[in-house]
């Protein structure tokens, strides 16, 4: 089993043998731009890691593409099943480079990490910039049929905050799982029965995520003896989701399911809403 996060020290040392491909996924491509780590191609989170919908409502903000549309994206990359992936964005991971992890983890992806502490890390240890594009390597779409990581559905988490069947984590921050304020969808709450844990505590004060037994206990507590299969985890838009998902594998814990949709498909709906203000 590869190990989800990389260092910064261990990339400089990956990145010297030539044998890795390297993701930029922040979100705007301007800083990318600017600047980027060596080598490091983009990849956009609007046009290429979501399909997105003129109705939220259908599969919220950032819906998934296609696996077939993914795989022809990754082809462009350059990416094959042999190979080596490490991706980075600049919001410790929240920013799109767990989304990348999650979607070609869920393709059966082994070799694919995400880098501890991002771009900041990087520049820390020394790690070169540039401003030039990388060439192109380009290789046949990537061999897919459907995604293989657990995908729980708008009905699934319909039925399931019912029946409590499954646990579903909401991995927002506090004020917005509680009602408090609502910057980005249209109504403030979350899902009747969901657990508040937000993304941001997956990681200690310096950006980095915290250590593997911490994790463990963190989630193990949440989880109340379930297995991962039984935990559903959603955010506003499926994105930072997949942060507490990477943290859920740092721990050991397996892959739990992702609600893609998450409170942004849920709000919009006209479905029973909780508050705690």
């Amino acid at each position: 089993m590869f190990f989800p996060l990389i260092k910064a020290d261990e990339l400089i040392h990956l990145h010297r043998t030539g044998k890795l491909i390297l993701i930029d996924a922040r979100f705007h491509f301007p800083a990318y731009l600017e600047a980027h780590l060596e080598g490091a191609i983009h990849v956009d989170l609007n046009k290429d890691l979501s399909q997105i919908d003129e109705n939220p409502a259908n599969g919220g903000r950032h819906p998934l593409p296609s696996p077939k549309a993914f795989a022809e994206l990754l082809g462009r990359l350059g990416i094959s099943p042999d190979s080596h992936v490490v991706v980075y964005d600049d919001k410790q991971g929240a920013m799109s480079a767990a989304r990348f992890w999650w979607m070609l983890k869920a393709l059966g992806h082994e070799k694919i990490q995400v880098l501890d502490g991002g771009l900041q890390a990087a520049q820390k240890q020394g790690f070169p910039l540039e401003r030039t594009f990388p060439p192109s390597h380009a290789v046949p779409a990537y061999p897919t049929i459907h995604w293989q990581s657990p995908i729980s559905s708008f009905h699934e988490v319909k039925t399931v905050y019912k029946t409590k069947e499954k646990i579903i984590i909401d991995v927002r921050e506090s004020e917005r799982f509680r009602g408090i304020v609502e910057p980005i969808d249209k109504i403030a709450g979350h899902i009747p029965g969901a657990v508040n844990l937000p993304y941001l505590d997956n990681l200690d004060e310096k950006g980095l995520f915290l250590p593997q037994d911490k994790l463990k206990e963190k989630y193990l507590k949440t989880f109340q003896g379930q297995a991962s299969e039984n935990i559903i985890v959603h955010c506003g838009s499926g994105v930072t989701a997949c942060h507490s998902l990477l943290a859920i594998c740092i721990a050991g814990l397996g892959m739990a399911n992702l609600y893609v949709g998450s409170w942004s498909e849920w709000s919009r709906n006209n479905l029973p809403i909780s508050t705690e203000k």
